[in-house]
């Protein structure tokens, strides 16, 4: 009985993958620039919290991270996957922190979520050029990571209200 639950599991986080992939997918194809680098609307972040409240944490960062590299390899290159898996995994670590520790909503985890995966991609920056400068750019990350992981939190709010009701 325990192999159908294990086999379960895997065929989870195999869709929750593939839906991630998709969204990165969907989200290299729209145009979003506003004249700094590392903007995004981060539209696999949705699949990351849903998976973080509804599967597990262990299971939220392995898709988390399977989606950055695999992602990279198929849309990017070895520098996105760097600056991403940077990102990536401070916000993640901030989000279970606000959402474990402190309680916070979904909305507030994801906003951190965003402001705190710029701010993991731009630290990476600054070191690999070696220019602390870059960090100037935080006040306009700051804010777009706060909007968009606000309407993140909102869209995964949403789904996990009528997921559940």
């Amino acid at each position: 009985m325990k192999h159908k639950s294990i086999g379960r599991t895997c065929a989870l986080l195999g869709m929750l993958l593939a839906l991630a992939l998709l969204c990165s997918y969907v989200e290299a194809l729209i145009p979003f620039n506003f004249g700094v680098p590392g903007i995004k609307l981060g539209l696999t972040n949705i699949v990351v919290i849903l998976t973080m409240y509804l599967v597990g944490l262990k299971e939220a960062l392995l898709v988390s991270v399977a989606r950055i590299i695999l992602a990279g390899f198929l849309f990017g290159n070895p520098f996105t996957i760097v600056y991403s898996l940077a990102g990536g995994i401070l916000s993640f670590l901030v989000m279970v922190f606000l959402k474990n520790a402190l309680k916070l909503n979904v909305i507030s985890v994801s906003a951190a979520g965003g402001v705190f995966h710029n701010l993991g991609q731009l630290i990476v920056a600054a070191l690999v050029v070696e220019n602390m400068n870059l960090l100037y750019y935080m006040s306009i990350l700051f804010f777009a990571g706060l909007l968009t992981g606000v309407l993140i939190g909102i869209v995964s709010r949403e789904i996990l209200a009528r997921l559940f009701h």
